[in-house]
């Protein structure tokens, strides 16, 4: 697998609290010259690089995020207002709460509530492993599939832990196989990414790209 082949798949990544426009930009340029999927950015940021960039880059960004705990409405204005912006692509975190209490039906509703108003947009779904057992995982799994996700992500990057290849194994055997698979958090070499991809992910979040 080739540099540009593993690029092709990363969603390059920042959403650091204290992101000026300046570093959002040296994002977006280096997205557009290493030839990424995307760039992941905060929703404040979405219009002025659409604006600026238009169709040059495909932009990605955040609901929910990072906790996750907000209400179903909220999520979903804030999914509607990212696509009118000119997002492409929806990172949705999930009620990890409702996971804990065993309402896996409450999480796959909001799941299917969000890819309702996604439509034909991209909604990636990120389950934050690093919080979940082994069953929550499954259950997690099947959930991004029955409500009709495109992915299932494994992490924020703000947990206390991010992406495994043991986790992208145990999603690869219990999800649909319309679903997806994004890792996230702690992914930075190209022979990490590269690895990560060879399990059978399809996307990679990363704030760094080294390219040696």
């Amino acid at each position: 697998m080739t540099n540009q082949e593993i690029l092709n798949h990363v969603d390059y990544t920042l959403l650091k609290a204290y992101a000026t426009w300046e570093d959002i930009q040296q994002l977006c340029d280096e997205a557009i010259s290493f030839g990424t999927a995307s760039v992941c950015v905060p929703p404040c940021y979405i219009k002025r690089i659409h604006d600026k960039y238009g169709e040059r880059i495909n932009i990605c960004t955040v609901i929910g995020f990072p906790l996750g705990y907000s209400v179903t409405d909220a999520k979903i204005t804030e999914a509607k207002q990212a696509i009118t912006d000119g997002a492409s692509e929806l990172d949705m975190v999930i009620n990890i709460a409702d996971v804990k209490n065993g309402d896996y039906e409450a999480v796959e509703n909001e799941i299917r509530a969000l890819k309702a108003v996604a439509g034909d947009k991209i909604l990636k779904v990120i389950v934050e492993t690093c919080y979940l057992t082994e069953e929550e995982k499954i259950a997690m799994c099947h959930a991004v599939t029955n409500a009709g996700a495109d992915y299932i992500k494994t992490s924020t990057g703000f947990g206390t832990g991010g992406a495994t290849l043991e986790d992208i194994k145990l999603f690869k055997a219990n999800v649909g196989d319309n679903v997806k698979i994004k890792a996230a958090g702690g992914v930075r070499t190209m022979e990490d990414m590269a690895a990560f991809l060879n399990e059978g992910c399809d996307r990679i979040g990363a704030s760094t790209v080294k390219l040696n």
